[in-house]
């Protein structure tokens, strides 16, 4: 009889995981014990272990607070549910001793020059970390519980002894709850991400064209018309501010202006430069519309609700956006034309320096410091505001010489789909670049950007892990920890745990998928996904035309950006190569996942037919069959060194071409892959 085809599909998809795991454990067997992420600035392996065989005793002989035993306390739950130990009490001793020693809590209100800094050692009695401050003790906790693996029957921590700090001092990730409104609960998971891999500065953008998230009490409407029901109260805000205060990170709010301000300017009108918008924007882009900076009440205005703000956000910094301000009104008002000629005002950019100008007055009076978007980077700009740049490392540059704080963002914007491997490699400040010691010292470090227009509650996770891990260790390690191989080897575990600490970024495709399908009976079509990642923001905007209302429910909304198979399919390439004749090991890894995904297109396309939201990707599954046959022929052509028959390369360059063409939002991650291999079959 022969086996019923689901369970062949089963069968296979396991063979297919357990080569995957079985590639990356290969890759591990050299450093088993140092799967870290971010890498410390200096360890030193021992010998032997520590064995987990109860829970953690821990002891605070110095220092001790309550955010200090919060972390500590959050961490030896983690603990227990890593070693499968049970908590201590009656007839449980927790025996496993770990000494934290604490100099003291730390800044009152946590800045950029905050000590990091901490030492963990572990012998075969026990485990300490040593650090000056709070915050210091919860990144090595976080180290600590990375540490931990599996020794035979039970789990153990290595001896070693680690010394470490972070390269740079601003390590952000922001987080666009303007074009889409995100809970709460998803604010606090991103927080939990952030700690485990040691980022320190939460960027919450939180007023755009399409949405003001943050209540003002004194001036409701901004959030009564501005926000479709959809903000954070004040009480909401100050509990995110204390929830990211007990795990080192810092709360840097963004109010947009003078651009980027229609929900502004529809819940008050008398704001506007003379075009008033009859409702918040759908549209996403670039808005026409912007605040006066000509009129007195404007800053009296901006004052008092910054002002409010200040209660709520204590960090010395303050975001005002400034970036991408066309103001078509501020070139034919002509109050506003005759204001400029008052004050030799020779274009919008001049305005907008002169609104900057106030605006960084007022925030001085508050005792805060102004950042920006590269935009207020003008002549005459005081040297106390920071510079953004989302315009790459030459602007970044620029400001740094001119006396300027910066940070580095522009190749970090996860919106634009690219690998974990293209971020990781992109350095704020590289040794090779043309700047002194001292200008160096202005490049603050990086920040992550999560763009709001195409993510929601279920799927921003998988936008922003597990890639932003490998981001945080850009920011945090040393410049020459670049090895891109390595950094995958140690994402996969990481991944794990950012989702064992509750991030759905894992999880969240199967629920996707199965939502599209109607079915739990996803395993085909999961084996379809894994070969496939979602296009970026802007090739997607191009396709669907997309604005705040359309629905995120598509196929490209189910699948992850850069899942396992892009840099896997690469790795085999790669070793392949060194050897097509001799290497039968990878070649035939690499033959089985084609065969599992040519094997599961006949089950998905029946699935894709009868939904009307898979069906557009009905044209990727017929692609992914004929590209699964050109993998298998090229790879044998390499094996033997035969040539294949005249017009066979031709036509398999044809296909992959086909292939890279637009459709159903979503891109095969093993083209250029696929490319290389067709490329190096003789001719």
């Amino acid at each position: 009889m022969d086996k019923p085809k689901n369970l062949l599909t089963r069968d296979k998809m396991r063979l297919v995981i357990a080569m995957l795991a079985c590639s990356a454990a290969s890759m591990a067997q050299a450093q088993v014990r140092n799967n870290l992420m971010p890498q410390p600035a200096e360890l030193r392996d021992g010998s032997g272990v520590l064995p987990l065989t109860s829970t953690l005793n821990v002891d605070t002989p110095a220092w001790h607070d309550g955010r200090l035993q919060q972390a500590i306390d959050r961490a030896v739950r983690r603990f227990e549910m890593a070693t499968g130990l049970p908590h201590a009490g009656p007839g449980n001793v927790a025996g496993t001793h770990l000494i934290v020693r604490v100099k003291g809590a730390g800044e009152m209100v946590q800045s950029v020059n905050e000590d990091e800094s901490y030492a963990l050692k572990v012998t075969t009695d026990g485990a300490e970390i040593d650090a000056s401050t709070d915050v210091g003790a919860m990144h090595g906790l976080e180290t600590l519980l990375q540490l931990i693996q599996p020794d035979g029957s039970g789990y153990a921590l290595p001896v070693v002894e680690i010394h470490d700090q972070p390269r740079f001092r601003w390590r952000g990730l922001m987080v666009d709850c303007g074009r889409h409104f995100e809970p709460i609960d998803v604010i606090k998971r991103t927080l939990d991400g952030m700690a485990v891999v040691k980022l320190n500065v939460f960027h919450w953008h939180l007023t755009e064209d399409q949405g003001f998230r943050i209540e003002s009490k004194v001036f409701p409407n901004l959030t009564r018309k501005g926000s479709d029901g959809l903000f954070y109260t004040q009480e909401q805000a100050r509990e995110i501010v204390a929830y990211a205060r007990e795990r080192g990170i810092r709360i840097v709010p963004e109010f947009e202006m003078p651009g980027h301000s229609t929900a502004w300017l529809y819940a008050y009108p008398k704001l506007a430069s003379g075009t008033v918008p009859d409702g918040i924007r759908r549209e996403f882009g670039v808005s026409n519309y912007a605040i006066d900076p000509t009129r007195e009440a404007t800053y009296t205005f901006i004052e008092r609700f910054l002002r409010e703000m200040a209660t709520i956000f204590p960090d010395e910094y303050v975001h005002i956006g400034g970036d991408e301000t066309p103001a078509p009104d501020w070139k034919h008002n002509p109050r506003i034309l005759a204001f400029m000629k008052r004050h030799h005002l020779k274009g919008n950019a001049a305005l907008q320096a002169y609104f900057n100008t106030r605006v960084l007055a007022i925030l001085k009076k508050l005792h805060k410091r102004m950042i920006g978007w590269d935009e207020v980077l003008t002549p005459g700009l005081p040297k106390d505001v920071a510079v953004q740049s989302w315009r790459g490392v030459a602007s970044l540059n620029q400001g740094a010489k001119l006396g300027y704080d910066g940070i580095l963002s522009q190749p970090y914007y996860l919106d634009g789909m690219r690998s974990a491997g293209d971020h990781y490699l992109a350095d704020p400040a590289p040794s090779n670049s043309d700047l002194t010691a001292a200008e160096r010292e202005h490049i603050l470090g990086g920040e992550v950007c999560m763009w709001g227009e195409h993510v929601y509650a279920r799927t921003i996770d998988s936008r922003i892990w597990p890639r932003t891990a490998a981001i945080a260790e850009r920011f945090w390690s040393a410049e020459d920890v670049r090895d891109v191989d390595d950094m995958y080897r140690r994402l996969d575990p990481v991944s794990v745990e950012l989702e064992s600490v509750g991030l759905t970024h894992l999880q969240s495709e199967d629920a996707g998928l199965r939502e599209l399908a109607g079915t739990q009976d996803i395993a085909a079509l999961r084996t379809f996904a894994s070969a496939v990642e979602p296009v970026s923001f802007s090739e997607r905007y191009q396709q669907q035309h997309t604005n705040q209302l359309t629905s995120l429910d598509r196929f490209v909304d189910a699948v992850r950006p850069d899942p396992p198979s892009r840099h896997w399919t690469e790795l085999l390439t790669r070793r392949i190569f060194a050897d097509p004749v001799g290497d039968s090991a990878d070649r035939e890894q690499l033959n089985a996942w084609f065969s599992h995904l040519s094997d599961a297109v006949p089950v998905v396309q029946p699935q894709m037919q009868s939904s009307p939201r898979l069906r557009e990707i009905s044209t990727r599954a017929e692609q992914l069959a004929k590209l699964s046959r050109v993998a298998h022929e090229a790879l044998v052509y390499l094996s033997s060194g035969n040539k294949p028959p005249s017009g066979w390369k031709q036509d398999a360059e044809q296909q992959i071409a086909e292939a890279r063409k637009p459709s159903g939002m979503v891109r095969f991650t093993f083209l250029d892959s696929l490319q290389k291999l067709v490329d190096n079959v003789a001719d």
